[in-house]
């Protein structure tokens, strides 16, 4: 049975849809876009917005009996491809060995017109 799972730590979804849900021992992030914890997009370059992201992940998960040692597949969203070393840069200070999965894909856009979007998948502690 999927359980729907939240973090206060993490801005509030924008749209009608979960921050994750758990099924199992799975944890299913939605995407992340750089929102601070006013609900508001920061602002900056692909780096800050990243880093941004990873954080709003990292509390997702570390609120729900997760951590970012426990992702198996990342999926990261580009509004432009010409990003992909920046964002490169800031996923290495967050994943430094036992790399998980990844797709990175350009899109056309982004919600709040965000340089970057991830989501991620998980497994519940053991």
């Amino acid at each position: 049975m999927k359980k729907v799972l939240f973090s206060d730590k993490a801005p509030k979804p924008i749209g009608p849809y979960s921050q994750a849900v758990c099924f199992e021992n799975f944890i299913y992030t939605c995407g992340q876009v750089a929102l601070g914890s006013d609900g508001k997009l920061i602002s900056g370059d692909v780096k800050a917005q990243t880093r941004q992201v990873f954080e709003n992940l990292k509390n997702i998960l570390e609120d729900n009996d997760s951590s970012l040692n426990n992702v198996i597949k990342v999926m990261v969203f580009l509004k432009d491809m010409k990003d992909f070393s920046e964002m490169n840069e800031v996923y290495a200070e967050y994943f430094t060995s036992s790399f998980p999965a990844r797709s990175t894909v350009a899109v056309a856009a982004l919600p709040l017109d965000a340089k970057v979007e991830i989501e991620v998948i998980s497994y519940k502690n053991p």
